[in-house]
């Protein structure tokens, strides 16, 4: 079967960064498994997906349009201190927070500096050339609760 919409996917990868270096690999993990055509993966991925099938492998370049998009300067912000409230915060700290339209993503402490945070909401990988290498191990059609869900279940999990 190929990958198509509605197909659930189970695959392992690899990621690194423009240099080669090894930002993460599934190898250690479960593999991975989702519902294709549903937005799950970043765009560039999930078109390299479409069409291939179990047991394929290949490697795949994504440019930061089709991945996590180009770092937003808005992005970067200077906040004093008081704003986080006592927590025991460092450079390179990850927390929760709310960006500008009040949406919840990951922020990280890029600089300290007395009184002034400096931080990032910004995706981590946002900006970067993204170098998948991928093994399809399984491709199934989804069933009529995933595709109402809106996403795979793995092993009889169907509360989600």
């Amino acid at each position: 079967m190929n990958i198509d919409n509605n197909c659930v996917v189970t695959l392992h990868y690899n990621l690194s960064d423009e240099h080669d270096k090894l930002i993460y690999t599934s190898e250690k993990d479960e593999a991975l498994s989702y519902l294709h055509g549903w937005g799950e993966l970043i765009d560039g991925l999930e078109k390299a997906l479409t069409g291939k099938t179990a047991g394929d492998k290949f490697e795949v370049t994504i440019n930061p349009e089709d991945g996590y998009g180009e770092e937003d300067p808005d992005l970067v912000q200077v906040m004093p201190m008081e704003t986080f409230n006592g927590v025991e915060i460092h450079e390179g700290m990850e927390l929760q927070g709310e960006d500008p339209e009040g949406d919840f993503r990951l922020l990280r402490i890029i600089k300290i500096t007395g009184d002034d945070v400096t931080i990032n909401m910004n995706h981590a990988l946002a900006g970067k050339i993204l170098k998948f290498s991928v093994h399809i191990e399984s491709v199934r059609a989804a069933t009529e609760t995933e595709i109402a869900h809106g996403h795979a279940h793995i092993d009889g999990d169907s509360h989600h």
